[in-house]
């Protein structure tokens, strides 16, 4: 108890360990991993108080108030919802205990310690959450001229007089079009599924 306390003051309980794949179903994380719609884990880091679970789908932070308490936040952040951004790894020191990985989900930063001797596994993290924060980041370009491509074509529409077209009609078509090619253009450039990159990048 009193060791609890005194790595938790020290901050020693918030340096995590990288947990082996086998062991996945041994954390707390894995009971809320939606295995019924494919969802994989492809890495968890494991502290004293928090789980970091990062899936094909999302990120699952199991929040814990501190190393000595056994009360659990869930908060899970869709990638289709929490755009990643800010990625930064900071590698250890000679002295250093740990090396740290920190990102943005949305508004929220979050700062993970890992053990410096896992560094390179780490490493593998950082590169496939900067690919999605990338991918993200480029889609969304191309939805955004697309959206705003159709909003020309409206106001020219609009814009037109009377006697050139029947805008009743030609509204109704472009209505119709534009719905079928938004959806088109959403589910190609709107990702849910990162498993992919996860696949390329991690190495265990």
């Amino acid at each position: 108890m009193f060791k609890k306390m005194a790595s938790e003051a020290l901050g020693l309980s918030d340096i995590g360990k990288i947990i082996d794949p086998q062991d996945f179903d041994k954390t707390d994380s894995d009971d809320y991993v939606m295995h019924e719609d494919d969802e994989k884990i492809y890495f968890l880091i494991k502290t004293k108080a928090d789980e970091y679970c990062f899936t094909n789908l999302a990120i699952i932070h199991v929040d814990g108030e501190s190393a000595i308490s056994s009360k659990r936040t869930l908060k899970r952040f869709p990638y289709s919802q929490h755009t990643i951004s800010n990625v930064v790894l900071e590698t250890a020191g000679k002295i250093d205990l740990d090396i740290e990985l920190a990102f943005t989900v949305g508004i929220i930063p979050f700062k993970i310690d890992v053990q410096k001797q896992q560094a390179n596994r780490l490493t593998d993290l950082y590169k496939s959450l900067l690919r999605i924060a990338e991918s993200t980041h480029e889609n969304e370009i191309v939805i955004n001229m697309a959206t705003d491509s159709l909003n020309k074509a409206v106001t020219i529409l609009q814009n037109s007089r009377v006697g050139d077209v029947s805008l009743g009609d030609e509204y109704s078509k472009l209505t119709d079009f534009g719905f079928t090619w938004m959806t088109s253009v959403r589910n190609q450039y709107h990702v849910k599924d990162f498993g992919d990159v996860f696949e390329k990048y991690i190495n265990n």
